[in-house]
């Protein structure tokens, strides 16, 4: 396992030993249950950061103020999304905005710190981690659908909840840097379909950039490296990511993105955590394809300076040959190190 400070020196071009692995044991939806016990034959395969996992406000009352106050619905239909949306109707705003979550509540952190503070003790790269930072976050109150014709019918209702996370998300992290003393923050935000964003770029410089930025900007100033996994094609944006402040981008999703595009657009300006594909490659092919594809990902984007990791492109799903699995993870071990 690389040191905390080996694993800074990919991510930072200071030419590091090899590529760090994070999130490349990820089991996603069947996996578990189709395997089991099986799964334990890959512990010899150890990641390189130390996940902690940091709280976001819930969407249901709790005792202590950690949550967002919003109309109680019906959570239970099985209808999609958007049919589920948690601040269905903009009338809502005014009482959410008044009473925001209470991000001082006791406790929030004792079992993450109970987690950093043993990988302190090692020497380990401790990344704190939430899914969802303002996108996702955005549209899980108000809905897919409606969030995109939002941008629209309702920009400054919009802007103002951006606003609402994002305070929110700002005093979360400041607390988590002063207890957890992190040295990277992960969050996600799936930006991308498969051949183009979910937005025009200019909707996104509006609406999301300046709060990435900000938020971003409060873990640069602490010296914390700034990951974030955003599913699809992102390729218009990357550039205006890094001007975000980003450090890490995953997964460079694989038919969706160009990856000799992005590589020679983009490389040695961020750090590539570059995912496996766990759409076809993994689960289709065969174990000299996923050792390939291995190959090829360390080929297009690593260097002697750095600049590249190793994950899963997502969940690795039921229905994964338990071969293609140990081929992946075996590959990446071997691949380079020699």
């Amino acid at each position: 396992m690389l040191t905390k400070n080996e694993v800074r020196a990919a991510i930072r071009f200071q030419n590091p030993p090899r590529p760090p692995r994070a999130f490349t044991k990820w089991w996603g939806e069947g996996l578990g249950e189709q395997y089991g016990s099986q799964l334990s034959r890959f512990d010899k395969y150890e990641e390189d950061v130390v996940v902690v996992p940091f709280p976001c406000p819930s969407f249901t009352p709790r005792d202590d103020g950690f949550y967002w106050r919003l109309p109680q619905i019906d959570r239970t239909k099985k209808v999609g999304h958007d049919a589920n949306a948690a601040l269905p109707d903009w009338a809502d705003l005014p009482a959410l905005l008044a009473d925001l979550p209470n991000t001082d509540a006791p406790g929030l952190f004792d079992n993450a710190k109970r987690i950093a503070d043993a990988a302190h003790a090692e020497g380990k790269y401790v990344l704190i981690h939430h899914w969802s930072l303002m996108y996702e976050r955005i549209w899980n109150f108000r809905g897919m659908e409606n969030l995109l014709m939002d941008y629209y019918d309702y920009p400054d209702e919009v802007h103002a909840l951006h606003r609402a996370v994002a305070d929110t998300e700002n005093k979360l992290l400041l607390r988590a840097i002063r207890e957890l003393q992190p040295d990277g923050y992960m969050i996600s935000d799936d930006l991308g379909a498969q051949q183009a964003l979910m937005m025009s770029p200019a909707m996104f410089r509006e609406f999301i950039k300046p709060y990435y930025t900000e938020t971003w900007g409060i873990a640069k100033e602490h010296d914390v490296d700034v990951w974030l996994h955003t599913c699809g094609c992102i390729t218009d944006i990357i550039g205006d990511l890094i001007e975000c402040g980003l450090s890490v981008l995953d997964p460079i999703q694989k038919h969706t993105m160009d990856w000799d595009k992005v590589a020679a657009d983009w490389k040695g300006k961020i750090a590539f955590w570059v995912g496996m594909d766990v759409q076809d490659t993994l689960i289709n092919g065969s174990p000299e394809d996923v050792r390939r594809e291995v190959r090829l990902m360390r080929d297009t984007f690593d260097s002697p300076e750095g600049g590249f990791l190793y994950a899963a492109g997502n969940g690795i799903v039921g229905g994964t040959p338990i071969e293609n699995i140990e081929a992946f993870l075996n590959e990446i071990l071997v691949y380079g190190n020699e």
